[in-house]
């Protein structure tokens, strides 16, 4: 269960932020906005860059792999210079993702999960409600910020970016015509 609520929906929100990346590179070359420009872009003053937001999303889908699976899991100690990083440090997560054994995530969603953050506050809490109201909320929040930098910065891309996975659950003759 803890499994199915959580690595596929990263690797869904990955893989479209991928996506999106490649289409801010276009877009960047085409409108003369350079890659540097995007990595140090942010929405106001005290919020990370795009380049932050990326490598945090990538951490906030690994993260949890340590809490509740126990894995080792790489840091990505810096943020990418350009977009060939940041798709390497998305590629990197993407593939450890993909040899997650869904077992090794837990079945037992009361299991107790504890956790510090670097500014000495720890929160002790079930699973299912780490997952819920951690894990989840952590990772969207910091790829919904990249995507919204990209799109302040110019870059043309919509909801069906976003979520563009969601076209394999699309039914046959329900699409409007372009």
């Amino acid at each position: 269960m803890l499994y199915d609520l959580t690595v596929p929906a990263w690797q869904n929100g990955l893989n479209a932020l991928s996506g999106e990346l490649a289409r801010a590179r276009t877009w960047g070359e085409e409108n003369a906005v350079g890659e540097l420009q995007f990595a140090v872009a942010r929405l106001a003053p005290d919020m990370f860059p795009l380049a932050s937001q990326v490598r945090f999303s990538c951490a906030q889908a690994l993260q949890p792999l340590a809490r509740l699976a126990g894995l080792d899991i790489p840091d990505f100690a810096e943020d990418a210079p350009g977009f060939a990083g940041m798709q390497d440090q998305i590629a990197a997560t993407l593939a450890i993702l993909e040899t997650v054994d869904r077992d090794a995530m837990g079945s037992d969603p009361d299991h107790m999960v504890s956790f510090t953050l670097p500014n000495g506050m720890t929160f002790d809490m079930r699973a299912f409600d780490y997952v819920r109201d951690w894990a989840q909320p952590q990772f969207f929040f910091h790829r919904t910020t990249a995507y919204a930098i990209m799109r302040h910065m110019g870059v043309p891309l919509g909801k069906a970016d976003y979520v563009g996975y969601m076209m394999r659950y699309l039914r046959a003759g329900t699409a409007p015509a372009a």
